[in-house]
Parts: C-alpha cells; structure tokens; sequence
C-alpha cells in the first residue's frame, strides 16, 4: 500500500475526496462528477467515498462549503492590498467576478443549488465573518452604515451583491466580454 494510501486512512481522505472534486468540477458541470471518478483518481476504492460522503448531494455540499472559504480568502487577499473603505469594497467586489471567472462550474453550484434551498443574504456581524457572504454585508454595513433601517440595509446588500453577481453571470454566459478592465468599471463602488 503507497504511503498516499496509508495517509487517507489515517483522517486525510475527506480532504483528498474534497480536492479531487474540485479538480474535476473545474474541468466541467456539477452535475458531471462522479463519485466513482472522485475515488479512483484519489486512489481509493468507490465504497471508501461512502464513509464520507452518504451520496453525491453531500459531497455538493461540501464542495460548495470549500468554495465559499476560497471565494472568501480571495476577498481578504484583495481588500489587504488596498485602502481600507471604498477601495477595499471596490477590490471585493472584482475578486468576486475573476473567482466566477476563474471557477465557473463551483461558482454555479455554489450559487444555484436548489437542492441545498436558496442562498441567504445573512444579518451583520460583529466580527469579520467566517463565509463569504458575511463579508461582503459586513462590508457593506460597514462602509454605508449598519445604523440605517433594516429596509434599506438589505436593499444595499442585495444591490451590492446583484451587481457582482450579475456581473459575473453575464460574462460567464458570454453577453459581456470577460474583460478585466469592464470589472473594474462597472465594480467601481463609488457608482454604487
């Protein structure tokens, strides 16, 4: 038995299982992954999949809880090399669209799983949040004020949020070119 082999038993497989899913996603739909597919290339056998994951809705899931951590280092690494304000807003909100861009197929499925029910706008938090979404309404609460009545902070929210997330749609369906230079006008927060 390889020593890779050895390491899955040992409390990596879930990680692996995770890592080969998302390997794959990223070379087609969702809805193409197999389990089987999943396991062999991470040279472990169909059934093992099964102690991780009861089906593939579970592993979905957890593809879906990965990307969400990913999407959110993707906006910590943008707003930390910018202006705290409009301009780390500004850099959120592009992260937003070139992750869409550059993982389409997660992005999807994070985004539209009717299975898993629809994606909520969360409340403000005190801290900087753990999920993605939870930092862009942190953000927003905290650039326009979370003081404002609740009405209108979840207006900003869901205008923040359609704007990036159309943005990216738009050009992940090729009605737009996917042109760094259009993200970064049409995300420019000052317009917000």
């Amino acid at each position: 038995m390889s020593a890779e082999k050895n390491r899955y038993h040992h409390g990596d497989l879930r990680a692996a299982l995770i890592e080969e899913g998302l390997k794959l996603i990223d070379q087609g739909p969702a809805e193409a992954l197999s389990l089987r597919e999943i396991a062999r290339n991470a040279g472990v056998s169909a059934t093992a999949v099964y102690r991780h994951f009861p089906d593939k809705a579970a592993l979905l899931d957890a593809l879906c809880l990965e990307g969400d951590a990913r999407l959110g280092a993707a906006f910590k690494a943008a707003m930390g090399s910018v202006e705290p304000g409009l301009a780390a807003f500004s850099a959120m909100g592009r992260a937003y669209v070139h992750f869409a861009l550059a993982h389409p197929s997660l992005f999807r499925l994070m985004m539209a799983a009717p299975a898993r029910g629809p994606l909520p706008v969360p409340p403000p938090s005190a801290g900087d949040g753990g999920a993605a979404m939870q930092m862009l309404v942190n953000a927003i609460d905290g650039l326009f004020g979370a003081d404002k009545p609740a009405p209108m902070q979840e207006a900003r929210r869901l205008r923040a949020w359609a704007l990036v997330h159309g943005l990216a749609m738009l050009m992940l369906d090729g009605q737009v070119p996917a042109d760094p230079a259009l993200i970064d006008v049409v995300v420019d927060a000052r317009f917000i």
